[in-house]
């Protein structure tokens, strides 16, 4: 019995079998390598507006802590479960080891559907998620950032939360802070511009110019809108975004601005136009050069991926396409160009270990230190794939998932195994 289940961490309990297999890791190490180190499961209760009490499910799962302290992002969604939350942090681990930062991969959430909570409510969740958390992280232990259903002003509450009971303030506890509590400047776009840079790597690949490309970006959160801001910036047409709550697609080309500040004023793409409107199955498979799925996972099954139409798939989200997609993918050969995951979407922590470094440093940097020191490292990454997929004939992702997975096991390896 194991206290993980569900499709999305089988999901990445297929990719890692497959990953082992390729690099030949001896049976005996591979659930030493795979299972996660600690899972944590709380209650959250809080008074609620009217006056009852509410009882919230919380979750933290921690992969290892061979190469340092874990980290990863807090999501706040009324899908998350234990297994989903075991995933993500799988998938942290080897993206941390992918652009050589120091942490093992972690995540949590609160199986909550944020849209039911007033901003009194959700502060005391926030607060009382992070209270329970306090005897399990720390700056050293695990470091938390935001996801799915939070933003700035969570981790503020979270980094206050866990400072009172200090008694002094720990702003390292947490990044993806607001300037003013000592966040970093360029975080909150980092993982977006990182998918834009990245996607511009794989144009030059291809020999595709930018300019006069056409992209559709699923998700229009954090990662999808400054993914699409940026790529419109650099003369891409966006001809279809999405999110939870509306989709849209015009082959002439949509409104970008516009859509961000409705999205910015209502929180949700609905109801800023109704012409435009197309099912939202659809949407992945419509002609495009680009496609950025920045949603949740699971998005891109095999069905779908025989039928994209993109030149560029730029996964923005965690685990959008599955192991059976990826199949489909690889028999098509190369007329789509996958970034997969764990480097597409790396920008966000490579952003955040900057935080994180500041914040114990107590020295800050220039936005422009930042980008710059940003690219440095998506670069390498990118370089190393690439150079992987050629040299042993594999997809981008085996190829990412293996310089991952390789650099953990060695690690741990080299510090052996505690009697």
């Amino acid at each position: 019995m194991s206290v993980y289940s569900g499709p999305v961490f089988d999901m990445a309990r297929q990719q890692f079998d497959g990953i082992a297999d390729y690099l030949d890791i001896d049976i005996k190490y591979r659930d030493r390598l795979f299972l996660p180190k600690r899972a944590i499961a709380v209650t959250c209760p809080i008074h609620r507006d009217d006056g009852s009490v509410a009882v919230f499910q919380g979750y933290r799962v921690q992969h290892h802590l061979s190469c340092g302290p874990t980290k990863g992002g807090t999501r706040f969604a009324a899908s998350v479960d234990m297994g989903e939350v075991a995933a993500l942090a799988v998938w942290m681990s080897w993206k941390c080891a992918l652009t050589g930062l120091p942490y093992g991969g972690g995540k949590g959430g609160i199986a909550v559907d944020t849209t039911t909570l007033s901003p009194r409510e959700l502060e005391a969740l926030s607060r009382r998620y992070m209270q329970e958390m306090i005897p399990f992280v720390g700056p050293d232990v695990d470091v938390m950032a935001p996801d799915v259903g939070t933003n700035e002003q969570v981790m503020a509450w979270f980094m206050d939360t866990y400072s009172v009971h200090h008694g002094h303030a720990v702003p390292q506890i947490v990044t993806g802070k607001p300037l003013a509590a000592g966040g970093t400047a360029g975080r909150r776009e980092a993982t977006g511009r990182g998918v834009v840079h990245l996607i511009g790597r794989a144009a030059q690949e291809i020999s595709m110019p930018l300019a006069g490309a056409t992209a559709i970006v699923q998700g229009f959160g954090n990662v999808g809108s400054v993914a699409a801001l940026e790529l419109a910036r650099r003369g891409v047409r966006i001809v279809g975004v999405s999110d939870h709550s509306a989709c849209y697609y015009d082959p002439a080309g949509l409104p970008v601005e516009a859509l961000d500040a409705h999205v910015r004023e209502h929180r949700c793409l609905a109801g800023f136009a109704t012409q435009c409107s197309i099912d939202p199955r659809e949407l992945l498979v419509q002609p495009c050069d680009i496609l950025v799925p920045a949603a949740l996972e699971r998005v891109i099954d095999a069905d779908t991926a025989a039928r994209l139409q993109c030149r560029i798939l730029a996964e923005g989200a965690n685990g959008p396409t599955t192991p059976d997609a990826d199949r489909v993918l690889r028999e098509r050969g190369n007329d789509v160009f996958v970034i997969p995951d764990i480097l597409c979407n790396s920008g966000g922590v490579v952003v955040s270990y900057f935080e994180w470094v500041q914040g114990i440093q107590k020295i800050f940097w220039e936005e422009d230190e930042v980008n710059k020191r940003l690219l440095v490292i998506l670069d390498r990454a990118f370089d190393q794939v690439i150079a992987r997929a050629r040299r042993d004939k594999v997809g981008h992702r085996t190829a990412a998932l293996a310089i991952g997975v390789d650099r953990v096991l060695q690690t741990k390896m080299a510090r052996g195994l505690f009697p």
